[in-house]
């Protein structure tokens, strides 16, 4: 009775992930995820000016991301983009709690209102309607979600501070699947986002000069010991050379 009774929330829990969205509740055979609750959350480590700007920027998310998805639900009439809309917004809503919490603990200040930019960008929401205003939900949305990607792994790489680092870790989850339900809706412009730098060509010459700095010592040593070697040989046959060619004294009684 009582192994029932320990299936009986998780169960719950599994039919409540099914009615938001089907697709997300079924996971990917051999794809972790990561345990969160491993991490712990005691505002321990130093707090450094990346790690204030990231909490900042998160904030910054939520302010605009949360009333664009209200428009979304109010302006599209495509029902996948008013669904996506009321998902991410209903999300930023919860990560934008777990900010508020960490910023708390930590003492940061955060914003209340989007910046120039992000007031921008709900401009354009509210000036169009229909398709045109699914375009640009979808694709500002799309290139911040980008743009917030590579900081969010920055910092969870290499705070130490372990709040942040949970709320990095948390904030990336959250980023990945809005980028997936943002790419679900057919229309992202892919073409139109930031084009990936090309590696760096300085990093090939460090790459050899560690091999060679890796691989002398191994094969230096039998040169040192041949010398070694050698210089020792050299003054065994010196030393009877000399003893040979030295001359004998005889005494006489």
């Amino acid at each position: 009775m009582l192994g029932w009774r320990r299936l009986v929330g998780p169960a719950i829990a599994a039919l409540v992930l099914v009615a938001i969205d089907p697709a997300v509740a079924r996971a990917e055979p051999g794809v972790p995820v990561p345990p969160n609750g491993l991490l712990t959350d005691k505002a321990r480590g130093e707090v450094t000016a990346a790690d204030r700007d990231f909490v900042t920027k998160v904030r910054l998310a939520g302010l605009w991301e949360i009333p664009a998805g209200e428009m979304a639900q109010q302006r599209s009439r495509d029902a996948r983009i008013q669904a996506i809309g009321k998902e991410i917004a209903g999300q930023h809503k919860v990560l934008d709690q777990l900010t508020r919490d960490a910023a708390k603990k930590l003492e940061i200040d955060l914003p209340d209102a989007p910046n120039s930019d992000q007031q921008k960008w709900l401009g354009e929401m509210r000036d169009a309607t229909g398709t045109d205003f699914d375009q640009i939900y979808i694709d500002r949305l799309r290139a911040a979600h980008g743009k917030i990607f590579p900081a969010i792994a920055a910092i969870r790489a290499g705070t130490r501070n372990d709040t942040v680092r949970l709320l990095a870790q948390r904030a990336n989850q959250f980023v990945m699947t809005h980028m997936t339900l943002l790419e679900s809706s057919g229309i992202v412009d892919f073409q139109g986002l930031p084009t990936v730098p090309p590696p760096s060509a300085s990093a090939a010459p460090v790459l050899a000069a560690e091999r060679r700095s890796t691989t002398s010592p191994v094969t230096s040593t039998p040169v040192v010991l041949l010398a070694l070697g050698g210089g020792i040989l050299a003054g065994i046959i010196a030393t009877r050379l000399l003893v040979r060619r030295r001359p004998r004294r005889y005494y006489r009684g």
